[in-house]
């Protein structure tokens, strides 16, 4: 890694020198947060040795003609709460060298690629979640036909950040993806009104077998396909369709038990579009769908792959953060309907500026699997025999809820919402103070004034009720906005239900920032319970804080 990044730095140094005859262009991006932490033991909060924390980031990218590099220093002195603890130094997290035209793009160095909708490999950064799994490898990128893409990737996945540098996952992944839009192969569809694109993936992952106990394949392998199919009619709107399948062949690991059996994914959505209406409708089927670089790890670690989750995500503060749902590894059957419609301007319901109605539904139960015949004792280890869309009686989670949003002047607007949640703390569990099913109903009531042009009010009510956990909740936020810069808000988060009296407790969180065009800065005071934060289906824990937070970014 040392030598590929010091030749990084050699060729960005001779681009640059030789940029005074032919510029080149750099851009990028930074991000810091620093915290200050006290101890509040009523919360669970604690001062850390070092008392102050900070995360910090900066991208810096180089483009000149076909040319590319990248390079991210990152810096942990120590991590902020809630990052894995394999975090910490100060270094080189990513860097790249690259070259691209109209029919090839290789990138040498890191890299994040998904291929289709990821259920078969997908290298990204999340890093609100503290998750990188990029690659460091070989990406080459080909567009041989207008309409054909081809893919290839060769690497190993980063797995963490310590004294300064990357560290890698021991397993070696390769993977190739084809993708053919047929109206630019087939001239009879160039001018259809029907798109069909589709394409297939192969993905394999190398790891020795070091167990004494089992026989471990070295080599295991995903492959699957992909069809998305929309057809656009300007009176009637666009219809469409998407599904992905994959098969996964027998991967022992620390996820499954070490059982032999083969996994699968399905992952459909369809789609009806037009003015003043939207519907999408989604199911998905996984089964032994948990696929990593390293067998013996867990929770998000060296994942080759991922499962989009079929729940809608949500932004308020007691549906967000108190009863999320995270994608469960070893299966699930789940399905979603979201439809959204706007009430006509000028209309008796709609009123002077419409009104937009949103209901959304989704329910997740465990895979039903078969066991009768099988014994995970026999040689074979194979456990259960599994199917798609068989799914058991076992509710993992369910969602109903309804939003009404509407302008009543060009000063006032106003969101009404209901959520009816019920999650399984058994499987997903969120907490430890309750089992079985958690149901919770959560009201919300926004509402916005704009003083003038630059001068407007938000205000949130909240409240949610169960029997189960820690009770009932309120949830109180003030933001004033003073446009362009600056900003300011207030934020009450109270357990008013709790049983134990002396538990009853406030989270109050104070915040302002200022504003001036790419450069944003924000401190907040306050409470912060400890729970689970999570972005798109994987969530990570945040432990209870009580402190000062400031935090920068600027891009350029």
């Amino acid at each position: 890694m040392r030598k590929l990044t010091l030749a990084i730095a050699c060729t960005c140094a001779a681009l640059a020198g030789k940029a005074q005859l032919s510029p080149g262009n750099f851009s990028g991006n930074m991000e810091s947060t620093f915290q200050y932490l006290n101890t509040d033991s009523v919360i669970g909060a604690y001062q850390p040795d070092s008392k102050a924390l900070v995360n910090s980031y900066m991208n810096v990218f180089y483009t000149q003609g076909n040319f590319k590099a990248g390079v991210r220093f990152e810096s942990y002195l120590p991590r902020i709460q809630g990052y894995p603890n394999r975090f910490d130094g100060t270094g080189i997290g990513m860097r790249y060298v690259g070259y691209a035209n109209d029919f090839v793009d290789v990138t040498v160095g890191n890299f994040y690629e998904q291929f289709g909708s990821g259920i078969m490999f997908r290298a990204y950064e999340a890093r609100a979640l503290g998750y990188d799994n990029a690659m460091d490898g070989l990406r080459l990128i080909l567009h041989p036909l207008k309409g054909i893409t081809l893919k290839g990737v060769y690497g190993r996945q980063r797995f963490s950040f310590q004294e300064g540098r990357q560290v890698f996952g021991q397993g070696i992944v390769r993977g190739a993806d084809a993708q053919f839009r047929l109206n630019d192969l087939i001239e009879p569809l160039a001018d259809s009104k029907v798109s069909v694109t589709i394409g297939g993936s192969l993905v394999s992952k190398y790891e020795p077998d070091q167990s004494d106990l089992y026989n471990l394949p070295e080599n295991v392998a995903v492959y699957g396909g992909r069809l998305d199919v929309r057809y656009t009619e300007k009176e009637l709107g666009q219809l469409g369709f998407n599904g992905e399948y994959a098969y996964k062949i027998n991967d022992p690991s620390l996820d499954n038990g070490f059982i032999y059996n083969s996994g699968h994914a399905l992952v459909m959505n369809g789609t009806y579009t037009r003015k003043g209406l939207g519907v999408l409708v989604s199911a998905k089927s996984t089964d032994n769908m948990s696929f990593r670089s390293e067998r013996g790890r867990d929770l998000q670690d060296l994942l080759i792959n991922f499962l989009p989750p079929t729940n809608k995500t949500h932004t308020y503060n007691l549906v967000a953060t108190l009863y999320p749902y995270a994608t469960q590894l070893s299966g699930e059957v789940s399905f979603q309907t979201d439809i959204l419609y706007t009430i006509p301007r000028g209309s008796k319901l709609g009123g002077k500026y419409g009104t937009t109605l949103n209901g959304n539904f989704s329910t997740t139960y465990r895979p039903m699997r078969h066991t009768r015949g099988y014994n995970v004792e026999d040689p074979s280890r194979i456990a259960y025999q599994g199917r798609i869309f068989d799914l058991s009686d076992s509710l993992y989670w369910r969602d109903i809820n309804f939003t009404i949003t509407r302008k009543f002047n060009p000063k006032f607007n106003a969101i009404l919402a209901y959520y009816n949640i019920s999650i399984n703390n058994n499987v997903a569990k969120v907490t430890n103070d309750a089992s079985g099913i958690i149901n919770a109903h959560i009201g919300v009531l926004e509402l916005g004034y704009k003083f003038n042009r630059k001068h407007a009010l938000r205000g949130e009510i909240q409240g949610l009720f169960t029997d189960k956990d820690k009770g009932d909740w309120t949830t109180l936020l003030l933001e004033y906005t003073i446009s362009p810069h600056w900003f300011f808000s207030v934020m009450d988060q109270y357990n008013y239900g709790n049983p134990k009296r002396d538990l009853r407790l406030h989270y109050l969180i104070g915040s302002f920032g200022y504003i001036h065009e790419s450069t944003r800065i924000m401190v907040l005071y306050g409470r912060q319970r400890a729970g689970l934060f999570c972005v798109g289906g994987v969530c990570r824990f945040v432990p209870a804080s009580n402190g000062l937070t400031i935090s920068f970014t600027q891009s350029f």
